[in-house]
């Protein structure tokens, strides 16, 4: 390797953990290593699910101290949650989770005002009953606005916390159903008419803005010796993965994979065709003013919760057992709102099966077996929709995210797609928030440079589609 090599920090936040990153570049080397780790856990208390943000704070903070020097931090999470500060800057409770009841009936009252096809025309984003526009009609009824003088979505509250300074990154934004993913800016018709006051927002950053330095007591707390910057990533975890899809060209499909499968295609301009929106599509902004056109999927989730409900069994051994099931013997909607809550996942999974008719599976590897299948199922459709809707056809099929590491999976998604999935890094958002950092301080250049250090130093996998997606097809019917 020629050229100097330079540290960045990204903090990575996800649904179940958190975790901070260390990302070494340079001009022919790319390498990750975890400087730390910590649970994200929910807490349920009297008034719903609420975030421990201070728990996860101080897991940042923990973080950065266990990195050591670096140049510059970023920090990317889930979207569509937010903290509400005072008007003195403090934060005035924890930040509600998207899977709180609260916004049950909510979309039809906004809807009732902006008509669901204005909306999506609007905004380019799909129906989610936990979309931040809904959260906050509901934060109004109930008078959680009435002290409100800023909202910041998680990364940005984060950053603020670092560094006294406040901004609403675009990425993130763009999953509030607030923004015109045409201009890039707020939709002030659509906040105007629902009554969103737009102030309650810190001023647009986009991915390699700067985004302040840490402040004095923060570097005392971490060790660190100042100046470090934070630079604003692609604050949208699924944005910063994309970044990090390792593909050359235009022809490929992704599916970030986690908690949520987020598949489609990396457009330049959003698809807002009422088609699409019956499809349930969204059109979430990425780097450089790309469009992520994409559908939710319920995700690694459901094993998730089943998991939890068996009592956390061995991964290996039950990925081993399901591989021989019987393939496709049942599958459900992945994406079926039933499976948003937590809970009683095997038993809503055995309901589903029985309520269409299909064997209900009965072990924790029949169960496991039908949700790999489910979700490469709902793969399928969304890459196949993906291509019909924005008429982008597609090559192959890029899999990044902790789903990598689930070798069944990726081998079912290539089977159902009948396209070669290339699997890698799992690690790809924190991957794409180093590169956005590498970028802004010019040790990388444009996406495709971006991602061809990815592909050439980073281990990725091919798998290859066996037989014909004949059988795959006749699940898909089953299921319509």
């Amino acid at each position: 390797m020629s050229g100097a090599v330079t540290s960045y920090a990204a903090v990575d936040l996800g649904a179940s953990s958190g975790r901070v990153m260390v990302g070494r570049v340079g001009r022919h080397e790319l390498e990750l290593t975890e400087a730390h780790r910590f649970p994200n856990r929910p807490v349920r208390v009297p008034e719903g699910l609420r975030w421990d943000v201070l728990g996860l704070y101080a897991g940042v903070l923990d973080g950065l101290r266990a990195a050591g020097r670096v140049d510059s931090v970023g920090i990317d999470s889930w979207a569509v949650d937010y903290g509400l500060l005072d008007a003195d800057g403090a934060l005035l409770a924890n930040p509600v989770h998207y899977r709180d009841g609260r916004t049950e009936g909510v979309a039809e009252a906004v809807w009732a005002s902006v008509p669901a096809a204005e909306l999506y025309a609007a905004t380019g984003l799909q129906y989610a009953p936990f979309n931040t526009l809904y959260q906050l009609v509901a934060a109004r009824s109930a008078g959680q606005l009435a002290h409100a003088e800023r909202l910041l979505l998680i990364p940005d509250l984060l950053s603020y916390w670092l560094t006294g300074e406040q901004g609403t990154e675009l990425t993130n934004a763009s999953t509030t159903q607030l923004v015109d993913p045409r201009t890039r800016d707020w939709s002030h018709d659509v906040a105007a008419r629902l009554g969103v006051d737009l102030s309650l927002f810190a001023p647009l950053r986009r991915p390699g803005d700067p985004a302040g330095t840490l402040c004095p007591e923060v570097l005392r707390e971490t060790g660190l010796d100042g100046p470090v910057p934070v630079t604003a990533v692609a604050s949208h975890d699924t944005a910063s993965a994309v970044a990090a899809v390792p593909a050359s060209g235009e022809r490929f499909a992704y599916i970030c994979t986690g908690t949520w499968s987020l598949a489609g295609l990396e457009l330049d301009a959003p698809v807002l065709t009422e088609e699409s929106r019956a499809a349930n599509f969204t059109n979430e902004l990425g780097l450089d003013g790309t469009v992520r056109y994409l559908r939710n999927i319920m995700g690694l989730w459901l094993l998730q919760e089943c998991v939890r409900a068996w009592r956390e069994p061995d991964l290996g051994e039950l990925l081993r057992a399901a591989a021989e099931v019987p393939a496709l013997r049942s599958v459900v909607d992945a994406g079926d709102p039933l499976f948003l809550a937590p809970g009683r996942m095997p038993e809503r999974i055995a309901e589903a099966c029985r309520a269409s008719g299909q064997p209900v599976p009965q072990s924790p590897a029949e169960v496991t077996r039908c949700i790999l299948d489910s979700l490469a199922l709902a793969h399928r459709r969304a890459v196949e929709d993906a291509q019909r809707l924005a008429g982008h056809a597609v090559d192959v099929v890029h899999v990044v995210g902790g789903g990598v590491r689930n070798a069944l999976l990726c081998q079912l998604t290539a089977d159902a797609c009948g396209l070669p999935v290339v699997a890698g890094p799992a690690e790809a958002a924190a991957f794409g928030n180093v590169l956005v950092q590498a970028r802004a301080h010019g040790l990388v250049g444009d996406r495709a440079d971006m991602r061809r250090l990815l592909a050439g130093t980073q281990p990725l996998t091919r798998y290859a589609p066996r037989g014909d997606t004949g059988p795959w097809r006749a699940a898909q019917a089953r299921l319509a």
